[in-house]
């Protein structure tokens, strides 16, 4: 069985990979950077799950095989949800992190409402399958600065107050266990038998 996760992101790719490695033993798992000439689709929709699923049916298209692509997003309720399904392009798309992370400080200082979350949206596609998509949050706060050397993306100023950390602050496996990609993943892998068994 092989399962193809459609990113060539190399930190998302990994870190999925080692999600799906324990949750789905004897599954043989891949990235695109295993299918070099399949380039990433440009994400058009409006929704987390129009665009896992954009990416995941894209993969399956140009693969053949069963294929897996998430899309996540920053949710911070004083900017009335943004970034959002943006979070990515928040600032220009070649902005880098750290700096789109300057933005979003500056724009909280001085509030006090801080409250934000991360959602994740994983599609499952496969050609002429119907996709299964499957969502998950956890909620957390805007931190006052970014630390941790964690992680990636926003990671270093999401602060979890039931830790007293950064996500970023966390290890790799502690972060597994809380993240909205680590839940997700984690509903995944109890449906993903059932729903390659039933095609």
């Amino acid at each position: 069985m092989r399962l193809v996760i459609a990113t060539h992101n190399e930190k998302k790719g990994g870190e999925m990979r080692t999600i799906l490695s324990e949750l789905l033993p004897g599954v043989e798992l891949l990235t695109l950077n295993d299918f070099p000439k399949v380039e990433e689709p440009e994400e058009t929709g409006t929704t987390y799950s129009e665009n896992a699923s954009i990416k995941a049916e894209h993969a399956a298209a140009h693969t053949g095989e069963w294929c897996i692509a998430d899309d996540a997003g920053l949710e911070i309720d004083a900017l009335e949800g943004a970034p959002g399904v943006f979070s990515k392009r928040f600032g220009g798309e070649a902005l880098p992190f750290p700096e789109k992370m300057v933005l979003i400080l500056e724009a909280l200082n001085g509030r006090e409402d801080r409250a934000a979350r991360f959602r994740c949206c994983i599609a499952l596609a496969r050609s002429g399958q119907k996709t299964e998509v499957i969502e998950a949050t956890c909620e957390g706060q805007i931190a006052e600065e970014p630390s941790g050397a964690g992680g990636f993306g926003y990671d270093p100023i999401f602060w979890l107050p039931e830790l007293g950390c950064t996500m970023a602050d966390l290890s790799a496996a502690q972060k597994h266990e809380i993240s909205h990609r680590g839940k997700v993943l984690r509903c995944f892998a109890d449906r993903f038998p059932g729903v390659i068994h039933s095609r």
